[in-house]
């Protein structure tokens, strides 16, 4: 049995266990731990868990300890950094003529690794482009491709309902949004309506689909013949939040119908 909390590595790194060392940790707060390679910071996602020997993927690392003003400073510089390098990859990618554009680099804590994320529509062979990285900043280069999912994640942006993107605030993971979930929602099959900056559907779609879900039991389906007070009818729509139906009788008139 470990003690663990859940770490968002940099600021568009991997979600990751790590050990707190018996310390307590509010979630939010930033933390200076162990990496592969020397030092690396991170964002506290969740409250101190107990987990299991079989659920641990990797060997735990630890937290070294809560980020000081000088370490929050130390990022901020890195940050800075990361623009130049940003250039600098940019050029080599030309030069190159690589079929990859180029999102976002990030230094880790001690710039003893430089990652660079980017989007690419098949894989890329960019070993050449590594080894022309790593003689420029002489220190270890990742490159690490991404999705469309991932990118607006990284540069952020405001979703159709004017606040801030959920994946670019709160969301830790992406989960599986289908076009099933906004049918079930009776919501508009129009890709600009139910699509977000990414182009894929909106993760938001997941949110209340359960509900729905529920909701919808016991309702007849849109199109089934319903046989009411007033005579059968063609149901032609469905409210799931009000548990009712619209019936369209034979003589063109509509009603509601109305469900416990």
């Amino acid at each position: 049995m470990y003690e663990v909390v859940q770490i968002r590595l940099r600021e568009a790194g991997k979600i990751t266990y790590f050990s707190p060392g018996g310390t307590r940790f509010k979630i939010g707060e930033y933390v200076i731990v162990e990496a592969d390679r020397g030092l690396d910071y991170g964002q506290i996602l969740s409250e101190t868990q107990a987990l299991l020997d079989s659920d641990i993927d990797e060997p735990l690392k630890r937290i070294i300890r809560k980020a000081n003003p000088w370490d929050m400073h130390q990022v901020e510089k890195n940050k800075k950094k990361s623009r130049e390098v940003m250039e600098a990859c940019s050029k080599k990618i030309q030069e190159r003529k690589l079929p990859m554009k180029l999102i976002d680099a990030e230094f880790s804590f001690d710039r003893s690794k430089i990652v660079f994320y980017f989007t690419a529509e098949g894989r890329v062979d960019f070993r050449e482009l590594v080894k022309d990285l790593a003689n420029v900043f002489k220190t270890r280069i990742e490159l690490k491709q991404i999705g469309v999912r991932d990118e607006a994640k990284i540069l952020g942006g405001l979703g159709p309902c004017g606040r801030a993107l959920c994946c670019a605030t709160y969301l830790k993971d992406f989960e599986p949004v289908t076009i099933k979930m906004a049918k079930e929602q009776n919501l508009p099959l129009n890709p600009t309506k139910i699509s977000g900056l990414c182009g894929r559907l909106m993760c938001c779609l997941g949110y209340e689909h359960k509900t729905y879900k529920e909701l919808m039991k016991g309702l007849p389906r849109e199109g089934e013949i319903l046989k009411t007070e007033k005579g059968s009818g063609k149901v032609i729509n469905i409210n799931a939040l009000k548990r009712s139906v619209t019936v369209e009788l034979e003589d063109g008139t509509w009603f509601e119908v109305k469900y416990k």
